[in-house]
């Protein structure tokens, strides 16, 4: 997130970091070496299984005894009566036998019609949950048809964050809607297994009038009429999904490395001096590419919305149009869509398993942000450190360290700053060669998947044939900046 000026973006925010930031060159202060980007990365799972767990910081979101592979999402808004009509189709494996199937689905919806394997069946929508009534049977793979309607509601981001807003699904005042929904409002606007180890395939249609625009996340399909199609061969973790539907969007592609379709989404008269930097994602993107390897899907873009923060949704960045705040200046959009773009790689590809490991998103992005900004502006990465050491300090003192973060500070800057300090760390112990290997390894063999601390632990170990547990554990769990 920066986003949500969060990460940054959020970091822009969440801490003064985005200027502790800037930054970096190579440990050795000087540019690094683009390369060429390593064949296509091998996409994950491309079944969408995964290994669903409790999550321990909002235990409330999610069920793993269910796995869901697969939603199919038809969607209708009417902007008039604020209406949002959906018929999600949700094919799971049933990991632990339960007396009924329960999603995630918060908000005044009503279940029209329920079924499963064709079979009806009754629901209905309670205390945030939707609960079927069908028994669940260990080992077997269903289908669950649900239609429902209502006007959605967001529920309260957990954190204190500047640019904290309402999760999930917005309704504006002239009937458009848009969301940012970190941690947990995807549930807002569809039945979801609404935690971050249950990533799945998606395919996702939107209905809405004539002359309206529907934005979603995915590799975008044909439009019919007023249908917007999107879908996502590769597995997305429910918070990474975005839709934004709006009367007054306007479209501009672009081209980015080895022919990589961009699509960017803004209001016209409102985001116009965003553009700009906006236009810039080709080269940002063939600057990640050349140190974290080759962008791990077939799409990307962004959406501009009436938000006060920034978003990394796979495959279609969400921005909010007022993430600059009061800046005179639109140049420190650049360093945040630098840092969402790169969570495709760190985040989206590899996903936190549950939400105390967010740190291994923001760290990534906020230590690539880092380094972009320094050899953008000549910055050495050592003055970067020192900055960002003071800020190390004053977030653990305020927040805590990195590796456990409180419920009620979610995405706040300790895991952000924090984490991308430990990364420089790593990075001045292998140097860039060896570092920017390990970083392209992480995710080229991790992608489609959600991982922990301990999974990136013996990674690190495992990839430099060195043992860094030390390290790693005293930058997350320290309550003082290490030494």
């Amino acid at each position: 997130m920066l986003g949500r000026v969060r990460r940054p973006s959020r970091l822009l925010a969440a801490l003064t970091a985005t200027a502790v930031l800037a930054g970096c060159t190579s440990s050795e202060g000087r540019s690094l070496v683009p390369e060429p980007p390593p064949q296509q990365l091998d996409p994950g799972n491309l079944d969408g299984t995964s290994t669903p767990v409790a999550d321990p910081l909002y235990p409330a979101y999610g069920n793993p005894a269910i796995d869901v592979l697969h939603y199919g999402l038809a969607l209708t808004w009417a902007p008039q009566t604020k209406t949002l009509t959906g018929k999600a189709t949700v094919k799971l494996r049933v990991l632990r036998a339960e007396p009924s199937l329960r999603l995630d689905l918060t908000g005044p919806y009503t279940v029209t019609t329920a079924t499963i394997d064709g079979a009806e069946a009754a629901g209905r929508v309670a205390d945030g949950k939707l609960t079927v009534d069908r028994a669940l049977t260990a080992g077997t793979t269903i289908t669950l048809v649900v239609g429902y309607a209502g006007t959605p509601a967001p529920v309260p981001m957990p954190s204190h964050r500047g640019d904290a807003e309402p999760l999930g699904l917005t309704v504006t005042a002239d009937g458009g809607l848009w969301t940012m929904q970190e941690p947990f409002g995807a549930s807002t606007w569809y039945p979801a297994n609404d935690q971050p180890s249950d990533k799945a395939l998606y395919d996702i249609s939107v209905t809405v009038p004539e002359g309206w625009e529907a934005i979603a996340g995915g590799t975008p399909g044909p439009v019919r009429g007023g249908t917007f199609s999107y879908s996502s061969a590769q597995p997305v973790a429910t918070y990474l999904t975005t839709l934004a539907v709006g009367e007054r969007y306007q479209q501009e592609r672009l081209t980015g490395p080895h022919d990589l379709p961009i699509t960017l989404w803004t209001r016209p008269g409102t985001d116009d001096r965003l553009l700009p930097v906006l236009r810039r994602a080709p080269q940002q993107l063939r600057w990640l590419e050349a140190r974290f390897g080759r962008y791990p899907f077939p799409s990307t873009g962004a959406v501009i919305v009436p938000s006060r923060s920034a978003m990394e949704t796979q495959q279609m960045v969400t921005i909010g149009g007022d993430v600059l705040g009061d800046a005179k200046s639109v140049e420190p959009l650049d360093g945040i869509m630098l840092h969402e773009y790169a969570h495709q790689w760190f985040g989206d590809a590899v996903s936190p398993a549950t939400w105390k490991d967010v740190w291994l998103n923001e760290g990534w992005a906020t230590y690539a942000e880092a380094l972009y900004t320094a050899e953008r502006d000549g910055y050495d990465i050592e003055d970067w450190a020192r900055r960002a050491r003071k800020s190390d300090a004053d977030a653990r003192q305020k927040l805590g360290p990195p590796g456990n973060p409180r419920a009620d500070s979610f995405a706040e800057g300790n895991v952000y700053v924090c984490p991308a300090l430990m990364l420089h760390e790593l990075h001045k112990a292998l140097g860039d060669e060896a570092f920017f290997a390990l970083a392209r390894a992480w995710v080229s063999q991790h992608a489609g998947t959600a991982q922990d601390r301990a999974a990136f632990t013996a990674f690190v170990n495992r990839q430099t044939g060195r043992d860094f547990t030390a390290l790693i554990n005293a930058w997350l769990d320290s309550p003082t900046t290490p030494a």
